[in-house]
């Protein structure tokens, strides 16, 4: 099972390498990064053909065992997520290397640095080490936001780094509180231990437990911890951006794992919890919808659409059920995409009207209308929510999973609401964009082919997706009904006792 370790060590290698050779000539530096993104992409659908068996692996590094010892753990969700991570990083880094590389220095060091924090959160079976694969993933980030340079990207950077160093100090408060009550970080033995301690500890456990859903708030961008984002999100250069559409995401797989996990116990304390998430989350759709609506470019709008795909992930997860979990996570996937694809189209946009480029104003017209608008409608019809595509399949089934009350009465009509609200707004963008133009010639500006062919890749995935409906929803069925037996994780994990 040395498979496991190679999402961490590939780009650890690749980074470190990029960073020493730094002389190394800018075709070379593209070569070594997308190598190791291809081999990161192949030990993902290895290690997804694994974990389809149904079972846990798990990998002890320096052979100590856990809970002493650092643990990597394999199962559905994070095989899914290894994959989902190192398909959208081929996809930003090929758009990159259409030139946006050139424009500061270190990106491609950066990127795989990004992607070591990306895939040890999502492998980690340990507390601390998430914070630190965070902390990683993060210090990359605030470069690569960076990139490029500029006033407003700055100015973005700023809140963005300010809010994570809080995030940061929360985490570490909560983990050295659960450390003193349990004497343990590692995940499956920190299960164990909450269901056994006494009651006078309980309030502590639940201090801790919703300070981690403020961390991952954060990092998810929960109302009200969501500002930082739609100005970061819209400053940061496309394929930066495009690879920030799954970070919002990381903080979201990290509530499922530690809550349902460590907090999921007879006790129900995630439950708690989930009483404030849902109407938050329910608030969090609303506002990335109103934002969307007042947007001023493609790249705004599409930061706001993550907004929207964050607030209606939470409340699914907060059902605390196997279909509402199910359907959050193939919707999941199919929002990272989209979303990833319109900030891409968004640069495509803007190379065709160099002059407003994507804001929503009249500009001369632009050549290969008809190219630009078959992409934006085919991704606006995806990402509201209109048959056939998958943006339609994940919304039925997202509504057919509801099964209480306030479900039906609340979650329903604002996810229609909101979809609504998007359509409007996409609407208004493609208008906007490709529709009002002033009677001048056309602009001479081209995109390269490339470019182009990408985002119609990313485009042709969501149709896959709705092709390959009734497998993926099957996997997200068992991939769901895997994180909820708990006990299946805590019998895979050999414990030898805490500290």
């Amino acid at each position: 099972m040395h498979l496991m370790i190679l999402p961490v060590l590939i780009p650890l290698f690749a980074g470190a390498l990029l960073t020493l050779l730094y002389g190394l000539s800018m075709r070379q530096q593209r070569a070594l990064s997308l190598l190791s993104i291809l081999g990161q992409l192949l030990v993902a659908l290895l290690l997804m053909q694994q974990a389809l068996s149904g079972d846990y692996f798990f990998y002890q590094l320096g052979n100590w065992q856990p809970p002493f010892g650092i643990v990597l753990v394999l199962d559905q969700l994070s095989a899914m997520m290894l994959l989902l991570l190192a398909g959208l990083a081929l996809f930003s880094t090929l758009y990159a290397c259409v030139g946006d590389d050139r424009k500061g220095a270190h990106f491609h060091a950066l990127i795989q640095f990004q992607l070591l924090g990306l895939n040890g959160a999502v492998l980690t079976g340990d507390l601390f080490n998430l914070f630190v694969f965070f902390e990683i993933l993060l210090i990359a980030s605030y470069a690569l936001l960076l990139h490029g340079g500029g006033r407003e990207r700055s100015r973005a950077g700023l809140r963005y780094v300010i809010m994570n160093l809080v995030g940061s100090a929360f985490f570490l408060i909560a983990l050295g509180v659960l450390y003193g009550i349990t004497g343990t970080l590692n995940m499956a033995d920190m299960a164990v231990k909450v269901q056994q301690l006494p009651a006078a500890d309980r309030p502590l456990i639940h201090a801790a437990a919703a300070l981690l859903l403020v961390v991952f708030g954060i990092k998810g961008a929960l109302l009200p911890l969501l500002f930082w984002l739609p100005r970061a999100y819209a400053a940061a250069a496309a394929p930066v951006a495009a690879l920030f559409a799954v970070m919002t995401k990381i903080g979201i797989y990290a509530m499922i794992r530690v809550f349902y996990l460590v907090f999921g116990g007879e006790d129900g304390i995630h439950l708690s919890l989930w009483q404030w998430l849902w109407p938050l989350a329910l608030a969090t759709m609303v506002i990335g919808a109103i934002g969307a609506l007042g947007a001023r470019s493609l790249r705004g709008l599409t930061a706001w659409m993550v907004i929207v795909s964050v607030g209606t992930l939470m409340a699914a997860i907060a059902e605390a059920s196997i279909p509402a979990l199910a359907s959050a996570l193939l919707y999941l996937c199919h929002s990272t995409l989209l979303t990833a694809t319109f900030f891409l189209l968004a640069d495509l946009v803007q190379r065709y009207r160099p002059g407003p480029r994507d804001y929503f104003v009249t500009g001369a017209r632009v050549r290969h209308p008809v190219l630009l608008g078959a992409l934006f409608f085919t991704a606006a019809v995806a990402f509201a929510g209109l048959p056939p595509l998958s943006g339609f399949i994940s919304k039925v089934w997202l509504l057919s999973s509801v099964t209480s009350f306030w479900g039906y009465a609340v979650f329903w009509p604002l996810l229609l609401a909101s979809s609504l609200v998007i359509i409007v707004a996409l609407s208004r963008a493609g208008s906007a964009l490709l529709w009002r133009q002033s009677k001048q010639e056309p602009l001479q500006a081209k995109a390269p082919a490339s470019a182009t062919s990408l985002v119609v890749c990313l485009l042709t995935l969501s149709v896959l997706f709705s092709v390959l409906a009734q497998p993926l929803m099957t996997f997200a069925t068992s991939t769901a009904t895997q994180i909820l037996t708990t006990e299946r994780y805590l019998h895979a994990i050999p414990l030898g006792g805490g500290l």
